[in-house]
């Protein structure tokens, strides 16, 4: 599970784990591809010779990321409609601890935020953001997503996300959060003087989608439990500005549904 903890750039460090899809600085392993023969290792990145159809070979760890089945994030085009589980969020005010890991900012959750789905339930980590959305909806992607990460006692994971649009209006909490990002990476600061709730990022459609998936950043592990809700969340064009000055793409590439189904709660 520390592998999977460690890469959901989306998931990569967080104080809650020890390490999580965003959480910290990217981890460096022993078997990377070489650039050229007198560069160091490549990394996994968005683009050049870490792109994302290079990240199989930089690492034996990254198999999947090539050969899984269940991989994410995908196109929904046909999904089955079916009475599921509301989801259910009991998100607590935290402090606000930010972190920009070299692949997106992420926002580490202090203990005591969940998410309950029928008798399951999910501790919120962390979140953080992906330009353009790495889901997309008939083929089309949002300018940016938010990926919300959970976990539960058993250690599995499942991810929310909150597609966001660009609209007129100034949106408050990314307001507060935007206002303190981090110019370099690996930086990651904590404001004592600063509090929010994650509920603000949520609409009030919770209406969603789900399916199994994977991590969408190295090493891609499966078996992680998606539910994209349906409904955006607007920003304004400055916020989203501001955001692709730090990441202008860090989205991955569609991936195959192949036999998986995608639900609708309608």
């Amino acid at each position: 599970m520390r592998a999977l903890a460690l890469a959901l750039v989306c998931l990569l460090a967080t104080p809650a784990l020890a390490s999580s899809t965003g959480h910290a600085p990217a981890k460096k392993t022993g078997t990377h591809a070489k650039a050229a023969a007198h560069e160091g290792p490549v990394h996994w990145s968005y683009a050049g010779a870490g792109s994302p159809e290079n990240w199989a070979q930089l690492d034996e760890a990254n198999r999947l990321c090539a050969s899984g089945r269940q991989q994410s994030p995908i196109d929904i085009r046909t999904a089955y409609a079916l009475a599921l589980d509301p989801l259910q969020f009991d998100y607590q005010t935290s402090k606000l601890h930010v972190l920009n890991n070299g692949h997106t900012i992420q926002h580490n959750v202090d203990p005591g935020s969940w998410l309950q789905i029928g008798g399951d339930r999910y501790q919120l980590l962390q979140f953080h953001f992906h330009t353009p959305s790495e889901e997309a909806v008939g083929g089309k992607r949002y300018p940016m997503v938010a990926h919300l990460v959970h976990k539960n006692e058993a250690g599995q994971l499942a991810v929310v996300a909150v597609f966001l649009t660009q609209g007129t209006q100034t949106h408050p909490l990314i307001r507060q959060l935007w206002a303190r990002l981090p110019e370099s990476h690996p930086v990651a600061m904590s404001f004592e003087d600063q509090s929010y709730n994650p509920s603000s990022l949520l609409p009030r459609d919770r209406s969603y989608w789900t399916l199994m998936g994977s991590l969408t950043t190295p090493p891609c592990s499966e078996g992680v439990r998606w539910l994209i809700l349906k409904t955006p969340v607007s920003i304004s064009k400055a916020q989203l500005a501001l955001f692709r000055k730090h990441f202008s793409m860090n989205a991955r590439p569609l991936q195959p549904l192949f036999e998986r189904a995608i639900l609708d709660s309608q």
